[in-house]
């Protein structure tokens, strides 16, 4: 996991697997991965351990995406969908405002994500040619 608060992001399901950097997912249903808190390292890492799809939150709004799996990046908060437009997919603000359920974003985003899957949308890290990866940085890592 990235960090603490990526658990709480997992919402309610029944973690099934934890996995160290780059393992791969061998339980279906909720696993958390092991990675530093570095953006480009831990997408590096989702990707390495299987995942087709990233879905990459961000508060601060990284532009960050992958050669290998497409990275969908869902904004926090809407300030920062308004400020960079250009490299969000999806606001996830109106959750925090109440204009719109969990559910009802959840939704927008499983959409989305079938969408991508499909080939029908790009995700703007794809179209931007975000390729980041960094396996494992020089120095410390946290």
């Amino acid at each position: 996991m990235k960090s603490a608060g990526a658990a709480k992001k997992g919402g309610t399901s029944p973690i099934t697997d934890v996995l160290d950097y780059g393992e791969y997912v061998k339980t279906p249903g909720l696993n958390l991965l092991c990675t530093p808190g570095n953006d480009v390292e831990s997408t590096t890492a989702m990707a390495g351990s299987g995942a087709n799809i990233i879905l990459f939150t961000t508060g601060l709004g990284t532009p960050t995406g992958n050669p290998i799996t497409p990275v969908i990046k869902l904004s926090t908060n809407t300030k920062l969908a308004k400020k960079m437009p250009d490299i969000i997919d999806i606001d996830c603000g109106a959750i925090i405002t109440g204009e719109k359920t969990i559910e009802q974003k959840g939704g927008e985003i499983l959409d989305f994500i079938i969408e991508v899957a499909s080939g029908k949308i790009k995700p703007k890290a794809v179209t931007l040619n975000q390729d980041d990866f960094i396996p494992w940085k020089r120095g410390v890592s946290l």
